[in-house]
């Protein structure tokens, strides 16, 4: 239950919720248990078992005490007292009126404590769900090299809704069917030990079964979790590839792999229904067997006139047991449950439990605005036991436009990864106007850098807004003129609803160059001193491409940027140019010396001129 007490932990403070659940529940129990202990003075009624003369007996009020008795025959002085002002009718009519009144307090308690459950429930989700959301935007971008969307999704849907069904049974199974349990057997006790003695012979059986499938549950819940996280991976996949899937008649292919998926989650759901509904009749089979046995048992005592119960207390009495399997039930079912939300639990407590890697240290410093110089030091970076770069010295004076180029793999997006810190250097350091980047604030580092990817990353939300993301209080005069620079004002306002347009999913409404025209004017209205840029003309056609590069290097001028490279013509005009080869600088200078050079950088202008 560490898991679940943990789980509970994000619903503090516990004081505004547990003493008004538990009295609630506490008076729900009391007048559950006194609907059916109302029973036996009602059949003694019915059955003519109380004369007269025997309610005058009763006619004494009791002294007062703390005892159960006291509670009796207070009760029945008044049933007496009624039953000798109005006869067997009136008092019928007493015990029918207590019934419904019993029955009202006892429902509306309980309804008291599932409105204070369902507040628990609801800010444990809440507060469980934005931990894991903060956690997945803290953690590093090698985390999720190594993890599957699909299983992060999971985690974020299926595994906190498990824990939020899991709360609520903890919850009933914790303090709910326990008082009833324990109010039940108190009063059944009172009645008759050695029939409560002899029931409890039987119910231990129904828990040694339950147990043992609560067991297999939990080992199938894990394989569960693991193959929905599988199929929801399988599905972003498809929804990410549509095209190429589409363009490589590739349907078969995917098809097959999800229908393998799918079919291996409905098998271990399956599977698991199949035990999650055992446990509820088997619990049933086993009460009802219990009571048959206390029906022959008591039956054969008050029929041979050994029994210290009446007719009408046995009946009552077996009335009363019978409801004892309510709370057996829920527990079954609770259990079943709580297995399934201790595994969801487990798994969205460790993603929460994962340490970034890259974050601020503990007297990190506020990065200064950026007046000098970028140097790299001796920096090395591996990803596990691979060396991706080595010995990379570079030093980016201010205002200068530093290219970075090389064959595919040769590092270049990773050395320009380690600029923002999205990674550290496994070895050396890089400093910005002479202070460690490690010692100072992500956010302070960030917040001086503009980037541009390859890729496009926009949202699903207007154009005005994903062209001010990182600039919220930007007025709408700025977004349009940030957009007139990147070349996008023009198709912006020929869309639907201008800047208020909604891109869809991804932009999946806009075209390449249009998308990659809105990053770059989302840039141009950051207005950092420095730019990191991932071939940002890539997907422009001739004429864009040609209006954008004017106004990036209107942009670039007087400020820092690092530009990575594919098409060399893009960058004849940088001030130098980095040649990296297999996560090393061989090469080095502005276009002129490196052509004259002919070395690396010479063939591959030659290949992209042929």
């Amino acid at each position: 239950m560490k898991t679940y007490f943990r789980i509970l932990n994000f619903a503090r403070p516990f004081s505004q919720y547990v003493p008004w659940y538990a009295i609630a529940t506490l008076l729900a129990t009391i007048f559950g248990i006194m609907n059916f202990t109302l029973l036996v003075p009602l059949l003694s009624v019915l059955f003519d078992e109380v004369s007269t003369q025997e309610a005058s007996v009763i006619t004494t009020r009791p002294e007062f005490s703390l005892s159960f008795d006291w509670a009796k025959q207070f009760f029945y002085y008044y049933f007496g007292q009624v039953i000798q002002s109005e006869g067997k009718l009136g008092a019928l009519r007493f015990i029918c009126l207590l019934l419904v009144a019993s029955v009202l307090l006892a429902n509306l308690f309980r309804y008291i404590g599932l409105r204070i459950e369902g507040e628990v429930r609801a800010k444990v989700v809440k507060n469980l769900r934005f931990q894991v959301y903060e956690r997945i935007t803290q953690l590093q971008l090698g985390f999720f090299s190594n993890q599957r969307k699909g299983n992060i999704m999971s985690t974020l849907t299926n595994d906190v809704q498990e824990v939020e069904n899991s709360v609520a049974s903890t919850l009933n199974v914790l303090f709910r069917e326990p008082f009833l349990l324990f109010g039940y057997f108190g009063v059944l006790f009172y009645l008759s030990p050695s029939l409560t003695l002899f029931s409890l012979l039987v119910l231990p059986a129904s828990g040694l079964i339950i147990s043992s499938l609560a067991k297999k549950l939990k080992r199938q819940s894990t394989e569960g979790q693991d193959s929905l996280g599988s199929i929801l991976g399988i599905i972003d996949e498809t929804l990410g590839g549509l095209r190429v899937i589409k363009g490589f008649n590739a349907q078969p292919y995917v098809i097959n792999k999800f229908k393998e998926s799918n079919n291996r989650y409905a098998r271990i759901i399956t599977s698991m229904n199949n035990k999650r509904s055992l446990a509820s009749p088997m619990s049933e089979f086993m009460g009802v067997t219990a009571v048959a046995g206390i029906l022959f048992y008591g039956g054969s005592l008050v029929l041979s006139g050994r029994s210290d119960l009446e007719a009408a207390e046995l009946i009552g009495y077996l009335i009363l047991f019978s409801q004892v399997l309510v709370p057996v039930k829920a527990i079954s079912n609770a259990f079943s449950n709580i297995q399934r939300g201790l595994v969801a639990g487990n798994r969205v407590l460790a993603l929460i439990d994962t340490p970034p890697q890259i974050r601020d240290k503990a007297q990190a410093q506020v990065l200064p605005p950026f007046s000098q110089h970028i140097e790299f030091k001796n920096v090395g970076f591996r990803y596990a036991e691979d060396p991706i770069l080595q010995d990379i010295n570079l030093r980016i004076p201010k205002g200068k436009t530093i290219a970075l180029v090389g064959p595919s793999g040769g590092g270049k997006s990773t050395l320009a990864d380690l600029l923002p810190r999205f990674y550290d250097p496994t070895e050396g350091a890089i400093f910005i106007d002479g202070h460690d980047l490690r010692d100072c604030t992500l956010h302070s580092i960030r917040d001086q850098m503009g980037i541009v990817t390859q890729e496009s990353i926009l949202f699903n939300d207007t154009i005005f807004n994903n062209i001010k993301f990182n600039k919220t209080d930007a007025t709408e005069e700025e977004v349009m003129a940030a957009a007139k620079i990147a070349n996008a004002h023009e198709f912006i306002m020929n869309s639907p609803e201008g800047y208020q347009t909604l891109i869809g999913d991804r932009g999946g409404k806009l075209s390449g160059g249009q998308r990659q025209r809105l990053s770059i004017a989302r840039a141009i209205l950051k207005n950092p001193p420095i730019l990191i840029m991932d071939e940002a003309t890539s997907a422009l056609d001739t004429e864009s491409e040609k209006l954008v590069q004017e106004a990036l290097t209107n942009l670039m001028k007087n400020r820092t940027s690092l530009v990575i490279a594919h098409r060399l013509s893009t960058i004849q005009h940088a001030d130098e140019i980095i040649v990296l080869q297999a996560g090393r600088i061989v090469e080095r200078g502005n276009h002129a010396e490196l052509v004259q050079h002919g070395g690396l950088y010479y063939k591959l202008t030659q290949m992209q001129t042929a």
